[in-house]
């Protein structure tokens, strides 16, 4: 039987029957009959942040380390407006969150009120889905709608908009079971005719190449399971982008590393080599694929993707397969199984001999310094000091997210928090909260540039408040470290407005917030420092000063082919003067 209730207490129940435990918050005028309701109970914790942009980062940090959506709680106006880069950062990356939003009154909208802003149009094109719900009988139901497109089919964000009265009037509760979600189920079983070519495909390729994303970890587990047998079955090597890290092991025997811009040498040329790539769950985005019509041109392609307006949008396919990617691994899997393991193991070997010998190349390898830190060298001793423990590592944005990439390893799915395709600096402090939040006795862990940290440095307030332990490992090299990259590389080392010259002390900064901060210049002594920073049992800003201007490699320079990668500073210095380097 239904029950009248308030709007506000509508959205609190709501959440509560969604089997939400968390909200990121910010309270203001328009929302303030929902806070009311969270007061009044304890089932929702309620996490408040010091800016809206850092509650959507820290929900999408918790939705990835969790699988279950985050929910979001902002005001009207500035508040609605404030997310907005959160929520597109999440749409690039399919995140599943919930956003909720304040708004004046129905009878105001229109009017320019205190505090109002068209959040619904604002956001139509950064949310896979948006409500403005006008009448209070409508509400719940609304909730629940959203939080089933949030997470059916392709993950992203969805938002609700919710005016001052519809809060404060009663109407009937719907509960979930009555949501309308019939008229977006998105289709999960991919066509048999297309798994039996790609199962085809893959018993004769000669030189094949799995190429997966960040698709295979939305899709759940079994996704990620699957595809370590059917990789570990068949022998075929393995890359992943940036998003897709950890869904097959760093430690797994077919795995070939990173590909795209900053990846490996061997992933890369390993799919401008090969005769057949099996995309799983990527978007071939331009990160990946540099100048398409260069892009792997000898090879079969099947893209296995629930998005349809992924297939064949970038890069034409020739076994596009429309559907789950659990279920479409579980389909190629049993096909070929049953029709008898079989691959072309002759073409195998050959192509494993290939890929060997470009491992030689050994593209991450870097020289040492006595007299000061190299970032390489700070993320491999990270790596080797926090292998094995329970831990999770977000990243900002910038070179020191390609080298976390490239140096530290991940044996599983949802343990790796990085902003992928929007690139938002500011997105990991606020990420590593909402991971904290949501595995509290896990080591966390944001690598960060000084820069990037910056950009949501506020948000420290939030971890001391609630007593979340994460560590803060900035990488200080006191410039925008990729910015500064490119421009030696390609604007003639005019350094325009990319050093950072008014820098604050952050050990005096943690401790003005009340947290630890540890300061380390000296390579001797980093091995200890990283170890204090992980034995404090509170938040940490480790302000680790590294060499100013070293470069992140390997790179592809924007708009080149695979197999034009530049492996370091002599390589770099002679494509420029061969015209290699070319501007995006």
């Amino acid at each position: 039987m239904t029950k009248a209730m308030t709007g506000a207490k509508m959205v609190v129940q709501a959440l509560r029957d969604q089997g939400v435990d968390v909200v990121f918050g910010y309270p203001g005028g328009a929302v303030l009959p929902i806070y009311d309701e969270i007061f009044q109970q304890n089932a929702i914790r309620h996490i408040l942040v010091r800016h809206e942009q850092g509650a959507v980062h820290a929900a999408e940090g918790y939705a990835r380390a969790t699988g279950k959506p985050g929910v979001v709680l902002v005001t009207s106006g500035p508040g609605a407006t404030n997310a907005v880069t959160g929520i597109t950062d999440a749409l690039m990356d399919s995140i599943p969150i919930v956003v909720l939003t304040g708004q004046v009154p129905t009878f105001m909208i229109g009017s320019d009120a205190f505090q109002e802003a068209d959040t619904v149009g604002i956001t139509r094109p950064c949310t896979k889905h948006n409500w403005l719900v006008k009448d209070t009988a409508n509400l719940s139901a609304t909730i629940h709608e959203a939080f089933h497109v949030a997470t059916a089919g392709r993950p992203g964000p969805v938002l609700v908009d919710i005016p001052k009265d519809v809060q404060f009037a009663s109407a009937e509760y719907q509960p979930k079971a009555k949501a309308k979600t019939a008229r977006y189920q998105p289709r999960v079983k991919g066509d048999p005719e297309m798994i039996e070519r790609l199962v085809e495909a893959i018993e004769t390729a000669e030189r094949p190449v799995f190429y997966t994303g960040g698709g295979v970890i939305n899709s759940g587990p079994a996704a990620s399971q699957l595809l370590r047998e059917l990789v570990d079955a068949t022998g075929i090597p393995i890359t992943s982008t940036l998003m897709g890290l950890g869904a097959y092991p760093a430690s797994g025997r077919n795995w070939l590393g990173m590909l795209g811009m900053h990846g490996l040498y061997e992933a890369n040329l390993s799919m401008h080599g090969c005769d057949l790539m099996v995309n799983v769950g990527a978007r071939f985005d331009d990160r990946i694929t540099g100048r398409i019509d260069a892009f792997s041109p000898r090879s079969r392609k099947a893209h296995i993707d629930i998005d349809p307006s992924s297939i064949n949008k970038v890069v034409h396919t020739d076994m596009p397969i429309l559907g789950d990617v659990a279920h479409v691994l579980e389909d190629v899997l049993n096909l070929w199984k049953a029709r008898g393991r079989k691959v072309n193991r002759e073409g195998l070997q050959r192509w494993w001999a290939q890929i060997e010998d470009w491992k030689k190349t050994d593209c991450l390898k870097f020289k040492p310094s006595e007299g000061s830190i190299k970032p390489q060298h700070a993320l491999a001793r990270l790596e080797a000091l926090t292998k094995g423990r329970d831990r999770y590592i977000c990243t900002e944005v910038g070179q020191h997210q390609m080298w976390a990439a490239q140096y530290l390893g991940f044996e599983d799915p949802n343990r790796w928090m990085t902003s992928g395709g929007l690139g938002t600096m500011g997105y990991g402090f606020p990420a590593s909260i909402g991971v904290q939040v949501a595995h509290p006795s896990a080591l966390v862990v944001n690598v960060a540039g000084e820069a990037s940290w910056l950009m949501n440095m506020q948000e420290m307030g939030t971890a001391v408040q609630y007593r979340l332990p994460v560590k803060q490992f900035i990488l200080n090299n006191e410039r925008l470290g990729m910015v500064r990259q490119w421009q030696e590389l390609l604007h003639g080392e005019r350094y325009s407005h990319s050093w950072s010259e008014a820098l604050p002390d952050f050990v005096k900064l943690a401790e003005a917030f009340g947290a630890k901060g540890i300061k380390c210049d000296d390579p001797a002594d980093l091995d200890d420092a990283i170890m204090e920073m992980i034995d404090h049992d509170g938040p940490v800003i480790f302000d680790c000063l590294v060499e100013k201007h070293e470069n992140c490699f390997p790179m592809i320079p924007s708009g080149e082919p695979h197999n034009k990668m530049l492996l370091g500073e002599a390589s770099t210095k002679d494509a420029i003067k061969a015209g290699g380097a070319v501007l995006v």
